[in-house]
């Protein structure tokens, strides 16, 4: 992966463990004030983390102009490679994927796929697009019963892609899945002022979650 594709923040610590590839979401890039800021809590954690733009993003950043994603088997397929190359990173250490909200659901639809199994340690996903906003109809879990790898969703319950109630009602037992939820954060772990709290504590208390999960799937 060369300096326009990937970023690497190498992990910190004397219990370094495991690499993340992340991937963004949607609308914002690899190198966001959340990607980064993510980025940085997981290596306190003592995690490589690997980011990367998809090619569209790419080409946003070459030429200014602001395009909607491209189809979800033209990302997963660029993400399917970004796995192979992310090995040499890990250098035989347990390699993990995941990605903020879009970038974590194309992770899980790679780990219900049969022939990716092996391929990495585990999934993560940071504000999961559990539905569109308001839409409690389109849900995005169809695929959850065929993972074969654990998926852990660590989740906001303001996230307007699926708060707690809504969550709590709409899934049954996913034995792969394991949830996560913190406390009064929106889609992007910011939140109420009233709380006290700041994004950043937010997003190290993702961090320390997603952490544990990477170092309890020896």
């Amino acid at each position: 992966m060369n300096s326009t594709e990937a970023y690497t923040t190498r992990g910190r610590g004397p219990n370094c463990h495991g690499t993340l590839l992340l991937a963004h979401g949607a609308g914002a890039p690899a190198d966001s004030s959340f990607m980064t800021t993510l980025a940085e809590a997981m290596a306190d954690q003592g995690v490589t983390v690997v980011r990367f733009d998809f090619p569209y993003m790419q080409r946003r950043k070459a030429d200014g102009r602001k395009r909607p994603p491209d189809r979800a088997e033209k990302l997963l397929t660029f993400f399917r490679e970004q796995v192979d190359l992310a090995r040499e990173v890990s250098e035989g250490g347990p390699l993990f994927i995941g990605g903020k909200s879009m970038g974590g659901r194309m992770a899980s639809l790679l780990a219900s796929e049969s022939e990716m199994e092996g391929a990495f340690s585990g999934a993560i996903g940071f504000g999961y697009p559990f539905h569109p906003p308001g839409k409690l109809d389109r849900w995005r879990t169809d695929h959850f019963p065929a993972l074969w790898t654990k998926l852990c969703i660590i989740q906001g319950t303001r996230d307007p892609f699926g708060k707690f109630d809504e969550v709590v009602a709409h899934l049954g037992s996913e034995p792969m899945l394991e949830l996560h939820w913190l406390d009064g954060g929106n889609h992007d772990f910011q939140p109420l002022k009233s709380s006290g709290r700041t994004q950043q504590q937010l997003i190290e208390e993702a961090a320390s979650h997603a952490g544990r999960f990477i170092r309890g799937c020896d």
